[in-house]
């Protein structure tokens, strides 16, 4: 075997279609963009949601739903992280900003119940699940609310 004596099994591939090359080749005149129009111009580029000038479906379909711009999106740690932290008495958020179990700084905390709690702590979080606050609580610990 060698390099040069490489081919592709029969069959498996076709020859391109060489448009616009004469009318023998079953692809002359107009190089299959049909007669006239938009789509057959030279630089003509359709949107992939394009419908051919029918009423889009994004326009066709309702609208529905609102932004709720009073909703608070916590930031989850679940008791089990808080079993995990070593050498901590007190958790905070910027404590677990700095141990990166929480991505942003500023955004509120809320503590939920996955898990078990063995040691002795206090919590300083915005928010506690009952689950977590009885585990907490279980294991000897406190909740304080920002």
């Amino acid at each position: 075997m060698e390099l040069g004596k490489l081919s592709p099994h029969a069959g498996s591939t076709k020859k391109t279609k060489r448009r616009g090359r004469g009318e023998g080749s079953g692809l002359g005149v107009t190089a299959g963009r049909g007669h006239k129009g938009y789509g057959s111009r030279g630089g003509s580029k359709k949107r992939a949601w394009f419908e051919g000038g029918q009423m889009p479906i994004q326009r066709r379909l309702p609208k529905f739903g609102f932004t709720n711009i009073r909703k608070v999106v916590s930031q989850v740690v679940n008791v089990e992280d808080l079993e995990s932290i070593e050498n901590a008495t007190e958790i905070t958020p910027e404590l677990l900003y700095s141990l990166r179990l929480v991505r942003k700084k500023n955004a509120p905390v809320k503590v939920l119940g996955n898990g078990e709690l063995t040691k002795k702590l206090t919590v300083k979080v915005h928010a506690v699940s009952k689950s977590a606050r009885e585990k907490i609580e279980k294991a000897g610990g406190s909740i304080e609310l920002l």
